[in-house]
């Protein structure tokens, strides 16, 4: 018996320290506050004035300048709001667009993962002329950019001013690489005797009357 008392003492002594660590560990869980995870909102982490953002093709060439008043970034959507907007394409072999609105929302398209710029308010669109073809403005109460793509469409009702014709429509695309205009549901069309010429230039246009 005087032989195993040590080794109960021993094993009694480890059985109490085990106890207390965990009495320890339970403790100072339970006395620390924990914060909760942070939830995230659509409320602004980072903002600017008199933003501008370019950017550039893989030769180091400017394509895309987007400027702004004011510019707020939402880390729940990764999308920044820009006031005062405005918009300018000038890709080599394109004519130069310039876009101005209110406001705007530019994100990712979650249809081609591609930069997207919604502009809201006076929207408005003015391709430049050149040699074979006459200036062209969209005015719109939202119109979206496809920088990328060198697209801007609407599904709202638009005025396209095309040289001396006009259109009212609903929903227009118009591809600043082709020149081609689609108007899906136009009225009150007005096309001038010079611009119904045959250019092999001149923007294409369809539309539903």
């Amino acid at each position: 018996m005087k032989e195993r008392a040590p080794a109960l003492v021993a094993l009694l002594l480890l059985l109490a320290l085990v106890a207390g660590t965990w009495w320890a560990a339970d403790y100072a869980q339970r006395a620390i506050t924990l914060e909760p995870p942070r939830r995230v909102t659509h409320e602004p982490d980072a903002w600017a004035t008199d933003f501008s953002m370019v950017r550039t093709d893989e030769h180091g060439v400017a394509i895309n300048r987007l400027e702004g008043d004011r510019m707020r970034h939402f880390p729940d959507d990764d999308s920044y709001e820009v006031t005062h907007v405005r918009a300018i394409g000038q890709k080599p072999g394109s004519p130069i667009t310039v876009a101005t609105s209110d406001t705007a929302i530019m994100d990712d398209n979650a249809d081609n993962n591609a930069t997207r710029i919604i502009m809201k308010g006076n929207a408005h669109v003015h391709r430049m002329p050149d040699a074979d073809n006459p200036p062209l403005d969209v005015t719109s109460e939202q119109l979206t950019l496809l920088p990328d793509q060198d697209v801007v469409y609407t599904n709202l009702p638009a005025l396209v001013v095309h040289g001396k014709s006009t259109m009212n429509g609903t929903g227009m695309r118009y591809d600043n690489k082709t020149r081609q205009l689609q108007v899906f549901s136009s009225s009150d069309v007005k096309i001038s005797g010079e611009e119904s010429k045959p250019k092999s230039s001149t923007p294409k246009t369809t539309g539903k009357q």
